[in-house]
């Protein structure tokens, strides 16, 4: 065997453990006691790959690439320590559009190479090639998109007359130009394929609402990893059609998931505008204030507590006085669950990761369809900073835009108590009837600053002992 033959023989063994790490990683990131592990098996993996390519023979520019590692390491680094909890779903669609905007360019790379070059490769590779790059582009444009909206740089909708026909005659003449440059290659039909491209991304998601964000993520995350199996394909490089391959996959498992939760489908999250109607019936009742001394007796003496956090407890960074308050019921002997419903926050598994970043136990930590039929024998359910995901319209009104829904409820338990700042409706812009029963009381204030009064408050009536 010659060096070549080596030096490849050693490439394809490399992406092949490289892809065993991907695939074990991914599987241990299914369960939040073994994630953070998963996470560093799949990034062991991702090095391996990144270090393996350099070997590949024929390969140019090692130094324009080591710089490109360089800086997306150390700014990703810098960026990654520096972010706020709260702005862990802005990163992820951020983080997630670079993956299709890389995916994207090594399509643009290409086809314009070609059309340079006057040769094209088979009929295939184009195909794949621009299948890729059109993916990718909308995943940029679109994840860019979403961050804008989860960042509140930009409004959480826009909709005009016609918009979805509209938006249909941009995606035909994407496909229609990306055919155009399959049969003819050229430098101005790859850049007006591109612009049509880039162009449709931003369209589908402006209309959508804020309540389809974890949706909406996660299905950008599906396109940027079949963007980039896609690519892969092209380059001939087995360990981005793999990597490519498993994130296209789970992401659109996820997908399927998010929309189930929400007993959407993914058509109506891409082509309708979620609560945008502001249809339903009105609610009756008003909202009935309570003290932090009256919440803290109540939870006190309860023999049954759960609570059910939501992005209000991100944005409040509340989570280590709730379980600091889960932590005091739990040596006065009071049962605490934590509630997680599947798209509570703005991406999927926003709450797992705040309550894991408290220390909360996983075996404290329940799902929708476990916690459920324990609510009508709970005897406190303390809500913070969940809004649509508890509203119990989703039941009873099948005139709300989120009239079947699947959610908490919350609403059967024996009382209720809500953490909010104030009056206003939740991210989906509807009102929560859950505010109106009689079973519930309304502790206004910052999630923190009242999380914090619960626990003095409880220290209180243990005489003061810490």
């Amino acid at each position: 065997m010659n060096g070549l033959d080596l030096r490849e023989g050693l490439v394809a063994v490399s992406y092949l453990v490289a892809a065993t790490l991907f695939l074990l990683g991914l599987q241990r990131m299914a369960s939040p006691r073994t994630a953070r592990s998963g996470i560093q098996w799949a990034g062991a993996g991702m090095v391996l790959a990144t270090v393996a390519t350099f070997f590949v023979p024929g390969l140019q520019n090692f130094g324009l690439m080591a710089t490109a590692i360089v800086l997306g390491t150390v700014l990703a680094w810098g960026s990654g320590k520096k972010v706020a909890i709260t702005d862990m779903p802005q990163m992820v669609a951020l983080y997630n559009g670079l993956g299709g905007g890389s995916a994207a360019a090594i399509g643009a790379v290409e086809l314009l190479r070609w059309s340079d070059a006057g040769a094209a490769p088979s009929t295939v590779v184009l195909v794949l090639a621009v299948a890729g790059a059109l993916i990718g582009a909308v995943a940029l444009s679109g994840s860019v998109i979403a961050w804008a909206k989860l960042d509140g740089r930009m409004d959480r909708r826009y909709t005009f007359p016609g918009q979805q026909a509209f938006n249909a005659a941009v995606f035909l003449a994407a496909v229609v130009l990306g055919g155009l440059v399959i049969h003819a290659l050229g430098v101005p039909m790859v850049v007006a394929f591109f612009v049509c491209a880039l162009a449709l991304g931003v369209l589908m998601t402006l209309p959508i609402g804020g309540a389809d964000m974890p949706v909406v993520i996660s299905l950008y995350n599906a396109l940027t990893g079949l963007a980039v199996a896609f690519e892969g394909y092209v380059l001939g490089n087995e360990a981005l059609i793999i990597a490519g391959t498993m994130v296209g996959a789970a992401g659109m498992l996820l997908t399927r998931l998010m929309a189930k939760a929400m007993n959407r489908s993914l058509a109506s999250v891409l082509f309708s505008s979620f609560g945008a109607s502001g249809g339903g019936q009105a609610i009756e009742g008003t909202q009935k204030p309570i003290e932090a001394g009256d919440v803290a007796a109540m939870m006190a003496f309860a023999e049954r507590v759960v609570i059910v956090p939501g992005y209000g407890m991100a944005v409040a960074q509340a989570q280590h006085k709730i379980w600091e308050l889960a932590q005091r019921l739990g040596e006065r002997g009071v049962k605490v669950r934590f509630a997680i419903h599947p798209v509570a926050g703005r991406m999927p598994g926003h709450m797992n990761v705040l309550l894991a970043e408290a220390g909360v136990p996983y075996d404290l930590i329940a799902d929708m369809d476990d916690i459920n039929p324990e609510f009508p024998n709970t005897d406190v359910s303390l809500v913070i900073g969940a809004n649509d995901v508890v509203n119990p319209v989703a039941r009873t009104d099948p005139d709300s835009p989120i009239y079947g829904m699947p959610i908490l409820d919350v609403n059967t338990s024996k009382q209720v108590v809500v953490i909010k700042r104030g009056r206003g409706t939740g991210f989906a812009g509807i009102e929560n009837a859950l505010f109106y029963t009689d079973n519930t009381r309304m502790l206004y204030g910052d999630g923190a600053e009242m999380a914090n009064a619960l626990v003095a408050e409880l220290k209180a009536l243990d005489g003061g002992a810490h």
